[in-house]
């Protein structure tokens, strides 16, 4: 027999979706920044090695 009325848990599980796709954005951006902060950090080692100060 079906039920009637509005779905069981939508609202639960939207909400869950959503906050799980801003979690994994955050640690995407995060790891992002922080390889470009390497990037940076080698590239002026780099420089210093070689004698040319930026």
């Amino acid at each position: 027999m079906a039920k009637k009325g509005k779905a069981k848990n939508t609202k639960n599980k939207a909400k869950h979706a959503r906050l799980m796709d801003q979690k994994f954005d955050k640690k995407r951006k995060e790891k992002e920044t922080r390889a470009e902060k390497l990037k940076a950090i080698i590239k002026k080692s780099k420089a210093q090695k070689e004698g040319k100060i930026d």
